[in-house]
């Protein structure tokens, strides 16, 4: 099997979209000989953070001596970047194989799974082969119907940061939508959150009361604040200090105070990790697309925001990391996002903004976006290809100006340093 017949074969199953139930996953995984009951997991849910949280924790757990499977979805440019050991991506020879290796359980099932139920049975077949000591498996959507939750209960139930999206299928509340997340939640599993509104953590108390799980909030208190850059924060957390993580923002920190929560949990479970190994990993994390810095002159900065959770945290950060600066904003946004509250955010500090289409059947064309902004007072020009609008940009930017790149990470796998020059 080759590239081309690997997405040959996922698309033939695809039509059927995004479709919640564990009845597929169940019935495949069983055909597979249920890989998934050899391995150990940390589970993370949530709207925002999850796959941050996922960097900072398997680079400790590396780090720490313990081979370490990652799940994530979506991908920037690879389907390999979905499966990861040890910060290594599973090769494309590898991911053919288990595509084949699968496919005639798949041509045994009546109801056809997902691509994503594919893909996860695919990663927890592959882990379980390559003997992980433990994965971190990322929920693709929601929790409680989701495909990756089909494992028994894990080491940690982690959910973090709550917003309104996927409301049409999640619930149209933080409680609803929070009540699936805690899908995730086993009978007497150990569960990690990430602080939320009253009404939300009344959910996840009620849930654990059920359940009879053991509920640890992380404790944003613990955090002192030291110093950040734009390469880098720095921050003492209850007897550790001087850590450092490479990720910027405020939000970042709190996703670091759920890792470090979530690390606490397993050492209690009786996981050795030393001190020097919590301070190397979160030093070493990497999440790309996250407030990353591609390039320095001009400066551009790509980030994934695409809600208005993930984009009031961008906002937030710009304005403490780049104070009074006017920036170029490079973005395409999906249709079915709330994108006016989303640009709203980034209008005060635009220069101007160039616009494009995402890599989905759910974009919304550079053109209308362009329009919307251009009615709402703002500069805006679409533009046909990722490569002219990053080169738009960069003219528009000059040497001493800023680029950032941000409203789907359907857009988030471009280079804009080969587009535009060395860094």
């Amino acid at each position: 099997m080759h590239m081309d017949q690997f997405i040959e074969f996922l698309q033939a199953i695809s039509w059927q979209g995004s479709r919640l139930g564990l009845e597929r996953m169940t019935e495949l995984m069983g055909l597979l000989g249920n890989p998934q009951n050899k391995l150990k997991f940390v589970h993370v849910a949530g709207t925002n953070g999850k796959g941050s949280l996922t960097a900072l924790v398997s680079s400790v757990l590396t780090a720490a001596g313990y081979k370490t499977g990652v799940y994530t979805s979506p991908h920037l440019v690879s389907y390999c970047e979905r499966m990861v050991i040890d910060g290594v991506e599973i090769s494309e020879e590898e991911l053919f194989g288990l595509a084949e290796d699968v496919k005639p359980a798949v041509d045994r099932m009546e109801d056809k799974p997902t691509e994503f139920e594919l893909l996860t049975a695919m990663a927890l077949l592959y882990f379980a082969r390559q003997r992980c000591d433990i994965v971190l498996l990322e929920v693709g959507l929601g929790g409680r119907l989701d495909a990756t939750n089909v494992i028994s209960a894990p080491e940690a139930a982690v959910i973090m940061n709550i917003g309104l999206d996927h409301v049409q299928i999640l619930g149209d509340t933080l409680e609803k939508i929070a009540w699936e997340k805690a899908g995730i939640v086993k009978n007497g599993c150990t569960v990690v959150t990430y602080p939320g509104t009253p009404g939300v953590e009344a959910v996840y108390e009620q849930v654990c009361a059920e359940r009879k799980a053991v509920w640890h909030k992380a404790d944003l208190s613990k955090m002192t604040f030291v110093s950040e850059d734009l390469f880098g924060q720095r921050f003492h957390w209850g007897g550790l200090s001087d850590l450092t993580i490479r990720l910027l923002g405020e939000h970042q920190r709190c996703n670091a105070a759920v890792a470090l929560e979530t690390l606490s949990v397993l050492r209690e479970k009786g996981w050795n990790i030393p001190d020097e190994a919590i301070r190397a990993g979160l030093e070493n994390a990497r999440w790309p697309a996250r407030l990353e810095v591609l390039r320095r002159e001009p400066l551009f900065i790509l980030d994934g925001a695409h809600n208005s959770q993930c984009a009031q945290a961008l906002a937030d950060s710009l304005r403490s990391l780049l104070p009074g600066r006017k920036i170029v904003f490079l973005t395409g946004v999906l249709a079915d996002k709330n994108y006016h509250d989303i640009m709203a955010l980034m209008m005060p500090m635009a220069k101007e903004f160039f616009c494009l289409t995402p890599f989905s059947e759910r974009a919304l064309p550079a053109v209308s976006l362009a329009a919307r902004l251009n009615e709402w007072g703002g500069k805006a020009t679409p533009c046909e290809t990722v490569e002219e609008g990053i080169d738009q940009a960069l003219r528009s930017a000059g040497e001493d100006g800023v680029v950032v790149s941000f409203g789907s990470l359907y857009l988030a796998g471009s280079d804009p340093v080969a587009a535009g020059g060395s860094a």
